[in-house]
């Protein structure tokens, strides 16, 4: 089912009418709301939708959702809204997923997360988790005006340009900037060898580029290290050690943390800054943030995929582990056709 932008805005307004209102930002994504390039399906109706809920008080908005929505939960529902959000909070990412779940005769799957636990991903690159959904295109459906939270979807964005910055040459084109970006919240993701499309990537861009550029062209254009020469839809950036020791200066907070741990040899207890002057320094400087990124990447998406275990429940794992490794052999097929 293909949908006009009038017809979709109403079809995602009934699905969210079925879940408790506190919620500080909504948005879906995924193959469901963009299409991919070499897919043959169309949007709305032939996947499964993602949505993610941003809510400030999860154990009001679970022991809510749990009164209207029961069924949507496994049988950690038994153990209460209390045990729920423990399990949301303090494990994986810190979102709790329910999966496979019927909606308006589509079948969706949604995740919450605190708007703190939020905030603190989007502005420091904590898990890298939901941070890096934000990175690529997404159909926001709500947005309170929380002010923190505006500020830090727009900081995830700068960051994401200024770590691509690092990653990339001198001269580039502005798909292979947004490749870059987009490849960020995939470098270490075990998924993308196990269950997911591995030209997934290259596909999510060359069928978005549009949706891509609203996201990052003012930035680009505001950018004091970029030459944005954006009708030839090329960028030249700063290369030289004092750009990028600049960009490295505005990385996030966890991403800084992590080339520290690879640069600095244990027992010399260098400040951050002395560190990240040395990197800016190293012919090597891109390829050591990229290892950097690895590692924050890696261990969210192990973790929350064994969270997603316990709280889809054994059936509804399987099921969609099956979806996933089928969606990866049509793009095997596809590829070798």
């Amino acid at each position: 089912m293909s949908l006009t932008a009038l017809q979709s805005t109403v079809f995602f307004r009934k699905i969210l009418s079925h879940f408790p209102q506190d919620i500080s930002l909504a948005f879906a994504y995924g193959s469901g709301v963009f299409r991919q390039s070499g897919s043959s399906q169309s949007h709305i109706g032939n996947n499964m939708l993602d949505f993610v809920f941003a809510v400030d008080d999860p154990l009001s908005w679970h022991k809510i959702n749990m009164q209207k929505n029961k069924k949507h939960y496994s049988v950690l529902r038994f153990m209460g809204p209390k045990q729920i959000t423990n399990i949301q909070n303090n494990y994986g990412a810190g979102v709790y997923y329910n999966t496979l779940v019927p909606c308006e005769s589509q079948t969706i799957k949604y995740g919450v997360v605190s708007t703190k636990t939020l905030i603190e991903d989007l502005v420091h690159w904590k898990t890298l988790y939901i941070a890096g959904r934000l990175h690529k295109p997404v159909k926001i459906l709500i947005q309170n005006e929380n002010g923190k939270l505006q500020a830090a979807l727009v900081k995830n964005l700068k960051s994401a340009v200024t770590a691509a910055f690092l990653m990339l040459p001198e001269s580039f084109t502005e798909e292979e900037l947004y490749i870059q970006i987009a490849a960020i919240s995939y470098s270490g993701d075990f998924r993308m060898i196990i269950g997911e499309d591995r030209s997934k990537i290259l596909n999510i861009v060359k069928a978005n580029m549009p949706h891509f550029q609203k996201l990052y062209s003012t930035i680009l254009q505001d950018s004091s290290q970029a030459v944005y020469k954006q009708h030839q839809g090329k960028i030249e950036i700063d290369k030289s050690p004092e750009g990028q020791f600049a960009q490295l200066m505005s990385l996030p907070r966890t991403l800084q943390q992590q080339i520290t741990y690879l640069v600095d040899p244990p027992g010399k207890n260098r400040d951050v800054e002395e560190i990240l002057l040395q990197v800016s320094q190293d012919p090597d400087c891109g390829l050591i943030v990229q290892q950097g990124i690895l590692p924050i990447v890696k261990s969210s998406s192990l973790t929350q995929s064994v969270k997603g275990i316990i709280t889809a429940g054994l059936i509804k794992t399987v099921s969609y582990s099956m979806k996933k490794l089928h969606k990866m052999w049509r793009g095997w097929r596809r590829k070798s056709s």
